[in-house]
Order: C-alpha cells, then structure tokens, then sequence
C-alpha cells in the first residue's frame, strides 16, 4: 500500500505540473482534408494555440514541431502508424515552455503573444506535395499543403493583422522554418516584423567518417520520395540540386527575411546521424561513442572535434549578415530552447554570458545584435547541461 501511495501522490504532483506548464488543447483543421492538405495517413493537419493578450495580442509566434524524416515507402508506411504520421494517434494537449512559455519570468519577450505549435506528420520538414496516392500503401505526402494550410487557418483567425510574428521550429521543424521563412514573410503584412528562429535545424553537408556525405543521400531520398523540389526555395533550387536546398547553409546564402540559428556546435544529432551514420560505421567502432561521448577513443573525440569546423564553415553565411543572429554553444546537445531550464534558466546554457531567451528577444526587437561563437572544445563552457538535450 506503502508504494501505491507514493505512486499516486507522484502522478498528482506530474499532473500539477503539467497543468501548470499551461496545457494547451489540439486543434484540428477538418476543412484542410477536402484540398488534400493531409498527414501521411490522410487525417486533418494539427496545432496547439495558446491566444495572445494585451500587448502581445497582435503578435504571432508559429512554432513547428521535429521528428525527423522518413525517407522511402517502407520507413512513411512505418511512420504513419504513429503520431509522427496521423493527427489520429497524437497527444490532445501540449504543455507550452521555453520559447512558447507563458510566464513572464521565463519568456519575457514572447509569453503574451499569440503562441501555436504546429504538429508534425508529414515527414518532409513540411515539403512534400505529390498529388497521386498509391492504393497499395495508402501513403499521402502533402508535407507543404499541411504548413499552408496551418497559415492560412491562422491567418483567418487574426493573423492577418499581426505587427510582429516569428516562424520557429525545433530540429526538422527548425529546418522547416528556416525553408518556409521567405514564404512566411510574403504571407504576412507588409508593415509587420517578421523573423524566423532555428533551434538544432542547421543540418550542415558534413562530411562522414568514411569521408564521404551519407547526409547528402539521404535528403535526396527523402525529396524524391515526399515530392518535395518544386516546394524548396526557388532561390536555392534555380541553381544547386534540389537535396542540396536541404541544407540550411545553401538557402541562408538567398534569404531575405532575418533568421536567427541556435544550434549546438557538437550538435547530438548530428553527431549521431550525418558524422557516423549507422550505415558507414561497418565495423561499429563508433556504436557506443556516439552515444555517450565518454566512451570516445581519444582519436574519435578528435573527429567530433573537426566536426565544429565544419559546422563553422557552414555557419559563415549566417555571420554574413547582423540582420542574422548566432547563437552557438559548445554542448552535446539538440533543440535547447524548449524548455524554460534551457531556454531562459538559471543553470541554462550562456554564449557571451547571455541566456538563449535574452539573445533571441533582443535580436528581434532590434535592441541589439546577436552572432556568438563559444568557446572552442567539447562542453568547455561550463553552463553546458550535464547530459545531452533531445527534442
């Protein structure tokens, strides 16, 4: 009984808190079903919306939702029989923080705006539009009607009148954000501050322990299979291959609209996905070491190392500009700023002795700019989370 007790007075105080973060319900887009704007598995697009109030009641914040990739038939048809692929199987309410907290004291800049998390369940960093369904996997992929059809509904429901507004995203949503964000500006009014925020979706075109670009590969599978060139930037595609308008580092090089990339220079991710893809370590040496850094060979760590000069290079368009902001930490991490122990915390990463939320909110309001490099070795900065942060 002694542990029943204690279980049930831990599941009152998790509910507590996830109350308290400010549960927000699903909202469904029933009418998007009828223009084909669907999940893999044809059920209506997604998001949460927390309502904007007294200042913050004409500005807009659409943060889109990671997950990865699926790249062929057999990985989609796996996908969509999970809420990564059907609004069907997805959680009916989100606990907002970080940058889509509502407390003052923890989002500053942001907790009173008009606060939506697009859900993801396409599997093409919301690019994908290919009209023809096979009837043998029953496999939508709409990727780029779902995010418009997000817009729209939003822009029906008072973003159209929006001053200021952000396109954000996390991980594959932060890629997202960082594709769309262009299109995003055009949408909006004329007058309003639009700006766009990456957290953990710069995806560079590194190079594999093998030496050669698994990444590069990959992307290409999944534009082929979801559809997704004729919805990449035209700015990037009317001159490189369209896999190649995956890659963050060549879309940045055309962006009009202010971007802001938070990423982690040893991004975990990354670490794991484009230096030692499964498929290229062969004789497994990297299978325990790119899990847990510890376990490195001093050799392997000096390879994790070079992977900060890649993702630097690739980081060179972002400090072309200061209508660009940087915000790049030194940590084993991957999306950062979802929570507020992260995003504006006390033991939450500083770059330049500033916390993320100070960062981003500044370089939006033009207060100041923002483009900080941290120190240059593996968790060097001591403000670093102890373990590594996944989205």
């Amino acid at each position: 009984m002694g542990r029943a007790k204690q279980l049930w007075s831990s599941l009152i105080v998790l509910a507590v808190v996830v109350i308290g973060a400010g549960a927000v319900p699903i909202t469904y887009i029933d009418s998007a079903v009828a223009k084909g704007a669907v999940c893999l598995d044809g059920s209506a697009p997604a998001y949460h919306f927390d309502k904007g109030s007294g200042s913050g009641v004409n500005n807009w914040i659409v943060h889109m939702e990671g997950g990865g990739w699926c790249t062929d038939i057999a990985t989609c048809v796996q996908r969509k029989s999970t809420m990564k692929g059907s609004s069907k199987l997805m959680n009916k309410d989100f606990g907002f923080s970080g940058i889509l907290g509502g407390k003052q004291s923890s989002n500053p800049d942001f907790y009173n705006w008009n606060r939506i998390k697009v859900r993801y369940c396409d599997g093409s960093s919301f690019t994908g539009d290919i009209e023809a369904v096979d009837p043998a996997n029953k496999l939508f992929f709409r990727g780029a009607r779902v995010w418009r059809a997000v817009i729209d509904d939003l822009m029906a429901k008072g973003m159209s009148n929006a001053q200021n507004a952000i396109l954000s995203g996390c991980s594959a949503g932060a890629l997202a954000a960082i594709l769309h964000c262009d299109e995003f500006k055009s949408i909006l009014p004329k007058t309003a501050r639009v700006k766009c925020v990456s957290d953990a979706g710069f995806f560079i075109h590194g190079k594999d322990i093998s030496g050669g670009s698994y990444i590069e590969s990959y992307y290409g599978k999944v534009v082929a299979t979801h559809g997704s060139a004729k919805s990449l930037p035209v700015s990037c595609t009317s001159s490189m291959k369209p896999e190649l308008c995956f890659f963050p580092q060549y879309v940045v090089k055309t962006l009009q609209t202010p971007l802001f990339v938070i990423n982690a220079a040893f991004d975990s991710w990354q670490i794991k996905n484009v230096l030692a893809p499964t498929s290229v370590d062969k004789r497994k040496e990297w299978k325990d070491c790119k899990l847990d850094l510890k376990k490195c060979t001093a050799a392997q760590l000096q390879t994790v190392q070079g992977y900060r000069d890649q993702m630097l290079a690739a980081l060179a368009p972002v400090q072309a500009t200061t209508t660009r902001g940087l915000f790049l930490d030194s940590c084993h991490a991957h999306c950062q700023g979802g929570s507020a122990a992260t995003w504006s915390g006390a033991q939450g990463p500083q770059v330049g002795n500033t916390k993320m939320a100070k960062a981003v909110g500044d370089w939006f309001y033009d207060r100041s700019t923002f483009q900080n490099v941290d120190c240059p070795l593996l968790n060097c900065n001591p403000t670093c989370p102890a373990v590594s942060t996944e989205d």
